[in-house]
């Protein structure tokens, strides 16, 4: 659940602009937003609140600018509406801070959560190409207003609050600039390197009926490697194994999502064989991002002694060890 809080006044408002109002949103939850869903004449929409703390009114244009540009070229997105005022976003302001307002169509169909999303070698195919395409298209996207670009990923929200961690967690920060300055060394070329959706996860995504993949849940694109869309759909298909038989798990559904997904993506975008090679990175940089990410509504509580989950608190002990130690969460390139 998100730490900020939005109050009932304020919630009024932002559902006024958009023709609703409150008693008949629903709150579906959110981290870095506040996200609701409504009807509106027989269609089911998205009201998103995004504290101004975490997103500039222009990151948050340059998001759905990009959204556009993808369903224009026929990729299958949760399309952003227009607000009652023909505004893309609107702006509200509370007790509670500041917030940016963004409504987007629900996407169709249902999640394929885990534990079925770890046999799902089709939908890893259908993941690909839809990859493939989306980097493809990143060549030739320009946004629609120089002032509307979306951030570098050393931007990324999570990297810039690296003090999340507690002052005690030398070995965690240590390996944290060790690897961005590993990263921020390799080449930036065009069939490498562009502006990637950056969080596609079961979370993020609906399949409907024909097996139609929408994406949604933008807030996380940035200019990075294209690698990086690859390293974190795996990175969350792997996560969920650990303890002793972690090891040999995690390598035969990566290898399982590898076979599946390259195949796929290879018919949309030509990516080399050396940015494969480049996996282990950032399979590393998702799992700090999410190992910081961890701390935000915990208060720097290192043993998170108010968890009643023990799959993350041994989750949260064997990332911090693989991250002091410079592992990635799974290697099956260097065998």
């Amino acid at each position: 659940m998100s730490k900020f809080a939005v109050s009932n006044e304020a919630l009024e408002h932002a559902c006024r602009l958009y023709g609703t109002n409150a008693s008949v949103t629903t709150f579906i939850g959110g981290l870095q937003n506040l996200v609701y869903a409504y009807a509106q004449d027989g269609q089911d929409l998205i009201l998103r609140l995004t504290p101004s703390a975490n997103r500039t009114e222009l990151l948050v244009l340059s998001e759905l600018d990009w959204i556009r540009y993808l369903a224009g070229k026929g990729i299958s997105v949760s399309q952003p509406i227009r607000s009652k005022n023909g505004q893309w976003t609107e702006q509200i302001h509370s007790a509670h801070g500041d917030y940016i307002c963004a409504a987007f169509e629900r996407a169709a169909g249902r999640r394929v959560d885990y534990p079925e999303c770890l046999e799902d070698v089709a939908l890893y195919e259908r993941l690909g190409r839809l990859t493939g395409k989306l980097h493809a298209l990143s060549s030739t996207y320009q946004p629609v207003m120089p002032t509307i670009h979306r951030h570098d990923w050393e931007q990324n929200w999570f990297l810039q609050h690296i003090d999340l961690l507690p002052e005690t967690q030398t070995g965690v920060r240590d390996s944290y600039f060790e690897l961005l300055e590993s990263i921020r060394g390799l080449p930036k070329t065009d069939e490498a390197y562009g502006l990637i959706h950056g969080d596609i996860n079961v979370g993020n995504f609906m399949v409907d009926d024909q097996g139609e993949v929408t994406l949604f849940d933008f807030d996380e694109a940035q200019y990075s490697w294209f690698v990086e869309d690859i390293a974190v759909q795996l990175y969350y298909l792997v996560y969920v194994y650990g303890g002793d038989d972690g090891l040999e798990l995690r390598e035969e559904q990566a290898s399982r999502f590898m076979e599946q997904f390259m195949k796929g993506y290879q018919l949309e975008h030509a990516l080399d064989e050396y940015w494969v090679r480049q996996l282990p990175l950032f399979l590393r940089l998702r799992e700090i991002i999410v190992y910081i990410g961890s701390f935000r509504n915990w208060d720097g509580d290192e043993t998170f002694s108010g968890s009643n989950n023990p799959w993350f608190i041994d989750w949260i002990a064997e990332s911090r060890s693989r991250i002091e130690n410079r592992q990635p969460i799974v290697n099956i390139w260097d065998r």
